[in-house]
């Protein structure tokens, strides 16, 4: 009882002398290097996050959002819209979970951005290993990590975290299938084979058989078993102005195997899961 008397004591006189008032009238520092916009919103924490109570910038700008990231706090505009055609075009659900639906072969965005608005940003810019360089301009990039970011606040987190190993080297010295006859031109990132192919000539390949890659096999059908193995015969007969040339594979385990490994392309999720 006598270690709770101190505070105890600080608290009665904190109601006593309006400390909780005090703290709740503490001036918003934010003002003091930024000049007002979208009022109407409410504080600046409402759209850019961040500490408005400091006006140490490190602590201020802890967590922040910064305007180029921040259009879609402010509903449906071009810049939210372009992004949102970024994303289906660059197709980052093939290996990411973003707006709740995609692929769970790389890091769940959702999650990610909640935590770290920035490091998706940097990221893109600075592609890791098996993560394809798009190359993108600022403006596209900012438009791309906004329609991120709106997907990440629309969808309430799960509870708990589910962990998710990704594999970028096996370090073993085998040649799977995929490794000999596409790896020369293509990449694929894979939850139980990590990334195979060095290739970056062709498409990368990750998420080739599920709902989240960007490039159909014919308008409005998708990428499977049989429509690969039509592909491989003859690329020209499914599109004309195809590049890669046909590709025989030498026995059955060879297509089995090569089938398998781009079958292997996570666990998709879907929203409301």
């Amino acid at each position: 009882m006598a270690a709770r008397q101190p505070l105890l004591i600080l608290l009665v006189l904190g109601v006593l002398f309006g400390l909780p008032g005090r703290l709740a009238a503490a001036p918003v520092r934010c003002l003091d290097c930024h000049p007002v916009h979208h009022a109407e919103r409410g504080s600046c924490v409402s759209c850019h996050r961040g500490n408005p109570s400091t006006d140490r910038r490190e602590i201020a700008h802890s967590g922040m959002i910064p305007g180029p990231l921040a259009h879609f706090t402010l509903g449906e505009g071009p810049v939210l819209e372009r992004g949102r055609q970024l994303l289906e075009k660059a197709g980052c659900r093939r290996c990411h979970v973003s707006g709740g639906k995609g692929n769970r072969l790389a890091a769940d965005l959702d999650r990610a951005l909640s935590a770290r608005p920035l490091a998706s940003l940097e990221a893109i810019r600075r592609p890791a290993l098996f993560m394809p360089d798009f190359r993108f301009g600022e403006p596209e990039l900012a438009a791309l990590v906004n329609a991120l970011l709106e997907g990440a606040v629309r969808i309430a987190p799960e509870k708990g975290e589910r962990p998710l190993v990704v594999h970028f080297e096996r370090g073993l010295t085998e040649k799977d299938a995929f490794t000999r006859r596409c790896g020369g031109c293509h990449r694929a990132l894979t939850s139980l084979r990590g990334g195979l192919g060095t290739g970056r000539v062709g498409p990368d390949l990750s998420g080739l058989f599920t709902p989240f890659y960007p490039v159909p096999f014919r308008e409005k059908e998708g990428w499977g078993p049989k429509n690969l193995e039509k592909w491989l015969e003859n690329p020209r007969k499914v599109r004309p102005l195809a590049v890669m040339p046909p590709l025989r594979l030498e026995t059955e385990a060879d297509k089995a195997e090569l089938l398998g490994i781009l079958a292997d392309g996570g666990k998709a999720e879907k929203a409301g899961h």
